[in-house]
């Protein structure tokens, strides 16, 4: 039997390291993946698309945005969180993956411990909308229409554990109601059953809802966040309309799987931050409902701050709601 020296573990180890900070000082040498959790073309999905195109350009690299669509994300985070970590593998992490689903599911791996965090990307609030049979044209009127017709009222989600099933809860628990929950399989179906009139609330994001309520489709009572939405400022947020607490904001980050170097961490932050700093990316978020963080909330231990905070909020409301805990 060959007896391994001390000296020889310690020289395996410093060509380890070695080759570590030299694939780190030059990456990216090849194509970048960004998985999105979600099928194309909802929020997510054009969010990733918009910073990809300004980031290859930053990195000297293609990057491909994949679409790994199916149980609330979870799907496309564990084969995340289980990729090489060597910076070509990236997820665009969001609330729902990150936040809600280590809360309702049981799942292989660890929201924190699998994933380092990049940087936080963008945010946007949600818009509670409803089709146009409903009466109400606020809040208040909303709620006292609920309660005038108990067990009648229904709300619409894109799923179980979604982020407006989330807000549905909050504002119930708030405004102290009873209606039924109506999950669909991807916000599409919930949002044509919306507009046939089949279903009467939603909580939506604005780069869905915004198309249907300029076109009079549907009908906007309130804007889930403290600040109005830049297109369509004409909306109260519940803090206006006395429920400061009916307050939910989503947001997307870049994810890596733990364990990447440091320096591949930082790199991909510096060209991120100054993507995020571009008029042009800034104009076309914008468009689709997304608000950018300040430049002071770009780094990755924001973004980890923002996400541990959020699993400490959460954790009651989503436990008070006695959701099934799933397999996943």
């Amino acid at each position: 039997m060959k007896i391994i020296s001390s000296f020889s573990v310690i020289s395996l180890l410093t060509i380890c390291l070695a080759c570590d900070v030299s694939l780190a000082q030059n990456y990216p040498s090849k194509p970048i993946t960004i998985v999105v959790p979600f099928s194309a073309g909802g929020a997510v999905d054009t969010t990733t698309r918009i910073l990809a195109n300004k980031l290859q350009v930053k990195l000297g690299q293609s990057i491909v945005v994949e679409n790994i669509g199916g149980a609330a994300g979870s799907m496309a985070a564990s084969k995340v969180a289980s990729a090489k970590p060597d910076g070509y593998t990236l997820m665009m992490g969001t609330w729902g993956t990150h936040v809600a689903n280590p809360l309702i599911y049981k799942l292989k791996y660890d929201v924190v411990r699998d994933f380092e965090p990049v940087a936080l990307i963008s945010s946007n609030p949600l818009i509670i909308i409803a089709n146009n049979k409903v009466p109400a044209t606020n809040l208040k009127e909303l709620i006292l229409w609920i309660r005038n017709n108990p067990g009648k009222v229904s709300q619409g989600t894109s799923g179980i554990g979604s982020v407006g099933h989330m807000g549905g809860i909050l504002f119930q628990n708030e405004a102290k109601l009873n209606y039924q929950y109506i999950p669909y399989k991807g916000l599409a179906p919930a949002i044509q059953d919306l507009l046939g009139g089949n279903i009467d609330i939603m909580f939506d994001s604005p780069s869905t809802s915004l198309q249907y309520l300029k076109s009079g489709k549907i009908k906007a009572l309130a804007v889930t966040s403290k600040r109005h939405i830049a297109k369509a400022p004409e909306i109260l947020t519940t803090d206006e309309q006395g429920f400061p607490n009916v307050n939910i904001v989503t947001w997307s980050g870049i994810f890596l799987p733990a364990g990447t170097h440091k320096d591949i961490v930082m790199k991909l932050n510096s060209a991120i931050v100054e993507c995020l700093e571009d008029a042009s990316l800034k104009a076309e978020l914008s468009e689709v409902g997304q608000d950018i963080y300040p430049r002071d909330q770009h780094s990755a231990d924001f973004l980890r701050t923002l996400q541990l905070s959020d699993i400490e909020k959460w954790t009651p409301i989503i436990k008070s709601a006695n959701i099934n805990i799933l397999e996943n």
